[in-house]
């Protein structure tokens, strides 16, 4: 029997579990605790509020993945007594460029489903990246502030102050959703597109527009394994170059060699 996801009343298949990386790559404190995809309430909740995709991601992945990234830090530093920040991190960077290398076309769905389903998943597990790296530097993960620094760190916004006011809209459209229902009246392709497109640009996919506008149904999207781990690796390097200055929110610039 196949799980699946619905999308403004059709079914999507549910994705499966991308590959466990090689054991090598895995710092050995940490467990297999949380999903490797975004819970199916937050697919539901991206779909009928498309336009916030990314603040509902980041504000999802606070709740959920932030708690997970204290305890392993926790365990780590239990483990191995005087371990550096930057050896933690460095083990996070390791474990979450090898998932995002394995995400593409985790969903087994073809054509826009899939591929909205496939950059959900690398969203997700950058999120889930940058949040041990905080852990790593000693920065609460589970801090609401992590969502600004998710966003501006994915670049879906500039500085954190408009990132903090897009969050702030999507927790309010979130809390009406749950009183009064979502239930988005656009047609499917056009939810599906717009979904993917912000996850794409959020998950630091490019030429997002591009990609999604030539998809149609029935066409195999895969998502190259060196543009994700590319992404990542860019992602990761903001991340620790933010959090080792103590987490501002503000991105600091790229240091010079």
């Amino acid at each position: 029997m196949t799980d699946s996801t619905p999308v403004d009343g059709q079914s999507v298949p549910a994705p499966r579990p991308p590959v466990t990386p090689p054991a090598a790559s895995v710092a050995p404190t940490e467990p297999p605790e949380a999903t490797e995809a975004p819970p199916a309430r937050l697919w539901d909740r991206m779909r009928d509020d498309p336009q916030y995709a990314p603040e509902h991601l980041a504000l999802e992945a606070v709740r959920r993945l932030g708690p997970e990234a204290a305890r392993w830090a926790e365990r780590a530093r239990a483990a191995q007594p005087g371990v550096s920040a930057e050896a933690l991190a460095d083990q996070a960077v390791r474990r979450f460029v090898n998932q995002a290398r394995l995400s593409g076309a985790v969903s087994g769905a073809a054509g826009l489903p899939g591929a909205v389903i496939d950059v959900g998943v690398l969203a997700w597990t950058q999120a889930r990246m940058v949040l041990h790296i905080a852990a790593a530097h000693g920065i609460d993960p589970r801090h609401t502030d992590r969502a600004t620094d998710l966003l501006v760190l994915q670049k879906v916004h500039k500085v954190a102050e408009t990132a903090r006011l897009a969050l702030g809209v999507a927790a309010g459209r979130e809390r009406a959703g749950a009183l009064f229902g979502g239930g988005s009246q656009t047609a499917l392709g056009r939810v599906m597109l717009k979904l993917g497109v912000r996850l794409a640009q959020m998950a630091g996919v490019r030429a997002a527009k591009r990609m999604f506008a030539k998809v149609v149904p029935g066409a195999a999207i895969v998502l190259g394994t060196w543009a994700n781990s590319s992404a990542t690796k860019d992602l990761a390097n903001r991340s620790r170059a933010l959090y080792a200055q103590g987490g501002t929110g503000v991105v600091p610039p790229p240091r010079q060699p």
